[in-house]
């Protein structure tokens, strides 16, 4: 009974004119972690909501030794399903290199444009100044994921790992929900 009421809506939806489902992104956690707080530490680390429809993350990461000149990020795409299992993309790109010549890598481009217009990383290496990833809206994650390249529907976990001279110094992993 229940299947032949869904069959009868989507018969009336499309009869309509109406093809398109819209989803929208939701964070729902983010954590970061210092691997050695020598060398990098988090000043904050956070997501805020202002009010319904103004959801933000922000994050300030000190560097304590110096100018970055060998930065490599691993960037990953998780879904969860039973756990946290990959989903599309898993990359490491120098990103001393990339930021040079983003062309080099689609997928890391698209990973990075989820996070970099809002962050001051947008200059080549090197870095001798905090890192920050300031207010980063959930209206530009949710466009990004829903139009630019459409995702399922479902829990999802953006995981990175970043290196400085091949070492892992920290991880910035998001998490949301695409509804």
């Amino acid at each position: 009974m229940c299947s032949k009421f869904s069959a009868f809506i989507s018969l009336i939806l499309l009869a309509f004119g109406v093809t398109q489902t819209y989803t929208k992104f939701e964070f729902t956690n983010v954590n970061c972690t210092s691997l050695d707080k020598s060398y990098v530490t988090f000043e904050y680390c956070y997501l805020k909501s202002v009010n319904r429809t103004y959801k933000y993350g922000s994050l300030k990461v000190n560097l304590h030794q110096g100018a970055i000149t060998v930065l490599h990020l691993n960037l990953a795409i998780y879904q969860r399903l039973s756990g946290y299992k990959p989903f599309l993309y898993n990359v490491t790109v120098d990103y001393c290199k990339f930021i040079a010549n983003s062309k080099s890598s689609p997928v890391a481009r698209f990973i990075v444009n989820l996070f970099g217009p809002y962050s001051n990383l947008n200059h080549t290496c090197p870095y001798d100044h905090p890192i920050i990833i300031d207010k980063a809206p959930i209206s530009h994650l949710d466009y990004q994921l829903t139009k630019v390249l459409p995702f399922p529907k479902g829990k999802y976990g953006f995981h990175s790992i970043w290196s400085v001279n091949r070492i892992p110094r920290a991880h910035v992993n998001v998490y949301g929900t695409l509804s």
